[in-house]
Formats: C-alpha cells, sequence, structure tokens
C-alpha cells in the first residue's frame, strides 16, 4: 500500500557534485542550461528525493546514481513550477527492465482481452510512478529507441495531466493561459501527427520504416491526447529544434506551461 504522501518540509537531501553531473549530464534536456538554473535543479532535485520513496523490484538494489538520475529528470519539468505539483503520493517502484503486467481491456465490441505487453513505465492516478531502469537510464545515445526518448520524464508528464483527473493532455493551466489557445493547438497538432504516422505506417515496407524515423517525435504520440501531451513533453525538453518547428504552437503552449523555453537555451549557449 503506497500510504504516505511525501513529506513536504523534509530537508532536500545533498547531492555531491561529481554524482550530480555524472548522474545528470548525459541527458538532452541539459544542454544549454545556465550554471544557475543547473544548481537549482539540483537543489530541486535535493528535495524531491527527500519527499519520494524509491522501491526496487526483482532484487534490484537502487543505488544513489540511480535515484540521482530519476531526480534530475522528473525535476526539469517543475524547475519553474515547484515540487508541489508532484504533492499527493510519494511511492517510484523501479523495475531492472521492462515489465509486463497482465491487464484486461475491452474492444470496440466489448469483448474482454487479456493482454500482458511490455512497457517501460507508468503513472498511477493517486499512486506510484513505475519506471524500468534499463529505459530511464537511456540517454541519445545508440541504444535509445528514438532521439529524446525520456520515460522519466513521460510518466512525470503525465503526473501533471493527472492532476485534473485522467489524463487528457489537459493539466491544470496558469492564469492567463486561455483554454481555447491550449486546446486549438493541441487538436490540430494531434489530428495532423496521427494522419502523419497512418502515412508512414503505410510506407513502412518500402522505406523500412524510415518514414517512422522521420517524424518529429514518437509515433506513441498517437495513441491518445493524453500519451500525445506526453510525449511532446519529452521532445519539449530533451529534442525542440525538432518539435518546434514541427509544431510551433504546441510548443509555445508548452513554453508557458513550463515557464522554460529549452529551444531559447540552446541557442544562447551555442549548445
Amino acid at each position: 500500500m503506497f500510504g504516505w504522501f511525501g513529506k513536504r518540509d523534509a530537508k532536500a537531501e545533498p547531492i555531491d557534485e561529481g554524482l550530480w553531473e555524472s548522474a545528470s549530464f548525459p541527458y538532452l534536456f541539459m544542454r544549454g542550461l545556465p550554471a544557475a538554473d543547473d544548481a537549482r535543479l539540483r537543489e530541486l532535485a535535493g528535495r524531491f528525493l527527500a519527499r519520494k520513496h524509491f522501491s526496487g523490484t526483482h532484487d534490484l538494489d537502487i543505488t544513489p546514481f540511480m535515484r540521482v538520475q530519476v531526480a534530475a529528470q522528473a525535476s526539469i519539468l517543475v524547475l519553474e513550477l515547484g515540487l508541489e505539483w508532484y504533492d499527493g503520493w510519494s511511492e517510484i517502484i523501479v523495475y531492472p527492465g521492462q515489465f509486463a503486467p497482465e491487464r484486461e481491456i475491452v474492444d470496440e465490441a466489448g469483448v474482454v482481452h487479456l493482454v500482458n505487453d511490455a512497457m517501460a513505465g507508468e503513472a498511477w492516478l493517486g499512486g506510484p510512478v513505475i519506471l524500468s531502469y534499463e529505459d530511464v537510464a537511456m540517454t541519445s545515445d545508440e541504444d535509445a529507441r528514438v532521439a529524446g526518448y525520456n520515460v522519466v520524464i513521460h510518466e512525470f508528464a503525465h503526473k501533471l495531466d493527472m492532476l485534473n483527473g485522467d489524463p487528457n493532455g489537459l493539466p491544470p493551466l496558469h492564469a492567463g493561459m486561455p483554454l481555447g489557445a491550449w486546446r486549438k493547438a493541441f487538436t490540430e497538432a494531434y489530428g495532423d501527427f496521427r494522419r502523419r504516422v497512418d502515412e508512414a505506417d503505410r510506407q513502412a515496407e518500402e522505406d523500412d520504416g524510415a518514414a517512422l524515423d522521420a517524424l518529429p517525435v514518437d509515433p506513441y504520440a498517437a495513441e491518445s491526447p493524453g500519451e500525445f501531451f506526453a510525449v511532446v513533453s519529452e521532445a519539449f525538453f530533451e529534442t525542440p529544434e525538432r518539435l518546434e518547428p514541427a509544431y510551433p504552437a504546441v510548443y509555445a503552449q508548452l513554453k508557458q506551461f513550463y515557464r522554460q523555453d529549452p529551444l531559447a537555451r540552446l541557442a544562447d549557449s551555442g549548445a
């Protein structure tokens, strides 16, 4: 049972400078991050670690390095929002690799099917975040499934989305962010992206998947509006140079929501 809800007044866990650099530096979202913001992110990650409890499965030993990896990736989303956006739950469960829980799904005809598809991560409404460490550790190297793939950012974006209930691609918007502008940007982009994925799927046999590889974000974004928000959040932080040209209105909304501009950071730093 996941009972405690996080220690809001807990002091930050100190994170050694060398540990912080080795755990966080390989991730794309760190590109161009000014030194002052790096220091704020490190402090925020320390407070995140003081509030959240990690559990390993299948005899996985959760090391300080692994905890800092997760904390750094989760904290980048709320660098300008605050850790209170992650209040109300405390548990982070880590599997050594992808996991395949058995679930019942009901198809359009009302038939119940048992499925056990492999998963890299999962976020529960009011409950834990579950992660595959194999995927947590993926960076921009050749082992990554797709440029900008980041399961921690993905699942913690779902957590932000869930502050309004079931994830539907509409997290709580700040004052001054018109709902209509958000819906227009995301609805148009989601519809366009689904069309692009369908076209790429049709071409897959002819071009050996090249059209899918050329998409600006992971094709999984076409699964639902909630998944679209989570995937474009990955791209916003990891590969803004691919997201903004493809969907500038979505990028603009995410810039307002996260109160960050990763593309400008890249330009300012020359990264």
